[in-house]
């Protein structure tokens, strides 16, 4: 197999699996049709971001045993039984908990060894481009998949057969994993046997006394300010009277666009900088967000700013906590960095969705914006150590 399609594989397979993460934008209808509010959407993604965490954990201990790109097959199969249960079920019960648990199970072992896997197949000189690739084919398939369910929907369909297309993808996604085992072996960097990924007591404090701490934390942030308002998208349309599948539509637009336009940018002389003012574009969409109303023009410049702050930092973050990390211990940076995400990502809509039963939207997207400036400040700060 040749090296430009193993890339096209493994990025195809990427993209078929990342459409999973995106219905999770879709939970909030999804679980209306049977009379569960967005306490309960938070609570289930709780139980995602437990499954997550543990299992970002123990990535390498799994993918050590098995092997990573196997363990990454297995993981888009949980992902898919994951997305069946939730298009069956239309009860709160065990089977949504078992939902949460396996969605967050799959999700949490292909973010994490995506990038590790990539991480053999490129130099360090080329991570930024790559990583961005990356961070492209998951923007569009998790950018795309509630646009998908819009069309359903608009096609006489319920939003239940988006989960069940999907989980389709997620099997495919699971055989290309399988197929690209050998051939990535054969055409990784370095000959020598895969170091070992686990995360011991060790490398952990060896991550923690790094200056990818940083990075680390930031993205917990991050992905915090990316769940509150992404993941209740359909909320703050549906009150204001606006098209959630636009802004979702020109949101991954604008991000795909930019960081391919960006793929080969590494931030610039001073990349904390660069993070910086990214961060605070962001915020910037928050605040116009908040006083927007029912303006859909103004809707339309929030998807953009948001997509071109958030968007375009996160390839760069995630390259530094790469650059910042000890040599020896790049797998468990990345790890732990996959890890605080989705402590943000999962973790965050149980407060999100509080918030939302118990004060409204409006005081949830102050929160939002104060977290954007406190993550954008740190990157300034580091950027003026």
């Amino acid at each position: 197999m040749s090296r430009g399609f193993l890339f096209f594989l493994f990025f195809t397979a990427i993209f078929l699996q990342a459409g999973a993460y995106g219905l999770t934008f879709m939970l909030p209808r999804l679980f209306d049709s049977f009379g569960a509010d967005e306490k309960i959407v938070g609570g289930m993604l709780f139980a995602t971001t437990i499954s997550t965490v543990v299992t970002v954990y123990f990535s390498g201990h799994l993918s050590d045993y098995f092997g990573r790109l196997r363990t990454l097959s297995g993981a888009c199969i949980a992902i898919a039984a994951s997305l069946f249960l939730y298009g069956y079920l239309d009860t709160v019960g065990v089977g949504l908990v078992t939902a949460s648990l396996l969605l967050g199970f799959g999700w949490g072992l292909t973010y994490s060894l995506g990038p590790v896997v990539l991480s053999r197949l490129v130099s360090a000189d080329a991570r930024v481009r790559y990583f961005t690739l990356l961070s492209v084919f998951v923007m569009a398939g998790f950018g795309l998949s509630p646009v998908l369910a819009s069309v359903l929907e608009g096609a006489g369909f319920s939003v239940r057969h988006a989960f069940y297309v999907t989980a389709a993808l997620c099997v495919i996604s699971a055989f290309l994993f399988l197929v690209l085992d050998l051939p990535i072996k054969a055409h990784a960097i370095s000959p020598r046997a895969e170091a070992p990924s686990r995360i011991t007591l060790a490398s952990l404090s060896g991550v923690m006394a790094s200056r990818s701490l940083l990075p680390i934390l930031m993205i917990c942030l991050g992905a915090s300010v990316f769940a509150g308002m992404i993941n209740f998208q359909t909320v703050f349309a549906d009150a204001r009277g606006l098209n959630y599948a636009s802004f979702f539509l020109l949101y991954t637009v604008t991000v795909v666009i930019f960081r391919l336009i960006l793929a080969r940018f590494k931030g610039g002389n001073n990349p904390y900088r660069t993070i910086a003012l990214l961060l605070y574009v962001m915020c910037f969409s928050v605040v116009i967000f908040i006083f927007s109303g029912t303006s859909f023009p103004l809707y339309m410049v929030v998807a953009v700013l948001f997509g071109i702050g958030y968007g375009i930092s996160y390839p760069i973050l995630v390259t530094m906590a790469a650059n910042d990390a000890d040599e020896s211990l790049g797998a468990q940076t990345l790890q732990l960095f996959a890890l605080t995400y989705f402590i943000g990502i999962f973790g965050f809509p149980l407060i999100a969705g509080w918030m939302i039963v118990e004060f409204g939207t409006w005081p949830l997207l102050v929160f939002i914006a104060v977290l954007a400036l406190i993550e954008a400040t740190l990157a300034l700060r580091r950027s003026l150590a």
